[in-house]
């Protein structure tokens, strides 16, 4: 071993980087021609969002009867399929919002693709309740303005209108707040391009200059957007659990919804930027800014909010044998050993069992199993809306209405379709914009400085462009 004295926790970026080495490797991929593995990701991609338009035209064409949805099954894979990318599009504001009043510094390595990730999400959700209005044209009816219809409001009593107003709200905050961190690392990259490229850049990046008032601002707001947006991480979950906690059918109507959801949403958001960052991590050869260490954190995360969905699923059980009510008990009998068992079973497997694994340090740092595991939760997260939709109304009060609901071929390409088109808005942001937040990661690199190399690190306000000699 040598004399070198090491720090107390692991480093967030290795491989002895100067700033200017964070510059090139961080601006690489936008600069440079895309490669193979992005060029075939984009073409299974752009097949998918093909898929996505073609079923959502039969779909407004022929109407919702092209769905195997029934008098008993009245949501199906549709709802599912919106509270799902909702919940992906947790851990975003999560990552950039909560962590970064807590000054956790590992977040940088992994913030700017989840923020990404949170306005591509919420983009695919809302397109479900759209299509499954059926008349797509009158997608305006449920937004609350004067009209000249007479007395014909909206139901604002319906947590379907606080959704519009929750979702509405989520993706604006989340949108300033990921345009915000882009505008310096904009700066960069048009300071080091010619061209049209160079006009872009210039009227993405708003005209930054790195002059010290700027910083300002930018952290000021920064701030300011991370104080709006963590009440947000919590009450849109909240309010999309309503859409089933405020109902009357045994099941759903239940108080632990709330808190549940919301955990929910941050292991299946954790999980999903984890199969995002380990891919671009190789793809993009970040491996020194997105470090073992970040991938760590993260499992930490998905462990802790997997127990907590674990706990919220013994609960249910607990509450409706405890309570002692034959409907809510049939309800969860149904659940577990009715006709969709392998749902039940597939949901605890996914989401209760296997994140145990985490609590192993060596699975924790090994990026194999992290990249299975990612994949398998959201699975699993998956399996726990279809649960708590499909058994909940499959079976009803009356044994006559009774169905089995089995999804046509027009909402599985739906459903495969808004994948297509989640990672085609993704691939192209890898493409104009830095996965990793430049400025943030040079600050993380300067407070590191001070604390192992001395105080000889560039000052702070200067970073986001001290290798093109602007300052």
């Amino acid at each position: 071993m040598s004399a070198v004295v090491s720090p107390i926790r692991e480093p967030l970026i290795t491989g002895s980087k100067t700033y200017h080495d964070i510059t090139e490797d961080i601006c690489a991929p936008t600069e440079r021609a895309p490669g193979l593995a992005w060029t075939i990701a984009m073409a299974l991609a752009v097949g998918g969002l093909a898929t996505f338009a073609f079923s959502v035209f039969w779909t407004v064409y022929f109407g919702i009867g092209t769905w195997d949805l029934n008098r008993t099954i009245g949501w199906g894979w549709d709802i599912t399929n919106f509270v799902w990318w909702i919940g992906i599009g947790h851990a975003g504001t999560l990552i950039s919002a909560i962590l970064l009043l807590f000054r956790q510094k590992w977040r940088t390595g992994v913030n700017r693709a989840a923020e990404a990730m949170t306005i591509f999400a919420v983009i695919c959700a809302g397109q479900f309740p759209l299509i499954h209005m059926g008349r797509i044209w009158l997608a305006f009816f449920i937004f609350p303005y004067p009209n000249t219809r007479g007395p014909l409001w909206v139901n604002f009593n319906s947590p379907l209108l606080w959704d519009v107003f929750a979702i509405s709200t989520y993706f604006t905050v989340s949108l300033l707040f990921w345009y915000t961190g882009l505008v310096p690392d904009f700066a960069t990259l048009r300071d080091r391009s010619t061209g049209m490229r160079r006009k872009v850049y210039n009227f993405l990046s708003f005209g930054w200059t790195g002059s010290a008032k700027h910083w300002q601002r930018f952290e000021s707001l920064s701030l300011i957007l991370a104080g709006l947006a963590t009440p947000l991480v919590l009450s849109v979950h909240t309010i999309v659990s309503f859409d089933f906690a405020t109902s009357i059918i045994p099941g759903w109507h239940t108080t632990i919804f709330p808190p549940y959801f919301v955990a929910g949403a941050i292991f299946s958001g954790f999980a999903m930027v984890l199969t995002l960052m380990l891919i671009a991590r190789k793809v993009l050869k970040l491996e020194d800014y997105i470090t073992i260490e970040h991938i760590e954190s993260m499992n930490k995360v998905i462990l802790l909010t997997g127990s907590i969905v674990g706990t919220a699923y013994l609960t249910e059980l607990f509450i409706s044998w405890y309570s002692g009510y034959i409907y809510e008990q049939f309800a969860f009998f149904n659940r577990a050993l009715g006709p969709y068992w392998w749902s039940y079973f597939g949901m605890m497997a996914c989401n209760v069992l296997s994140p145990q694994i985490f609590w192993f340090k060596s699975m924790r740092r090994n990026i194999f199993v992290t990249f299975f595991m990612s994949i398998f939760i959201n699975i699993g997260m998956w399996f726990e809306r279809f649960v708590i939709i499909a058994t909940t109304l499959a079976r009803d009060y009356l044994p006559s209405s009774w169905s089995y609901y089995v999804p046509t071929w027009v909402e599985i390409g739906i459903f495969v379709g808004s994948l297509g088109l989640f990672f085609v808005l993704f691939l192209l942001f890898t493409r104009v914009a830095p996965v990793v937040a430049i400025a943030e990661v040079k600050s993380i690199l300067k407070s590191s400085g001070d604390q192992y190399r001395g105080k000889n690190a560039v000052p702070h306000h200067h970073h986001a462009h001290d290798d093109h000699g602007h300052h």
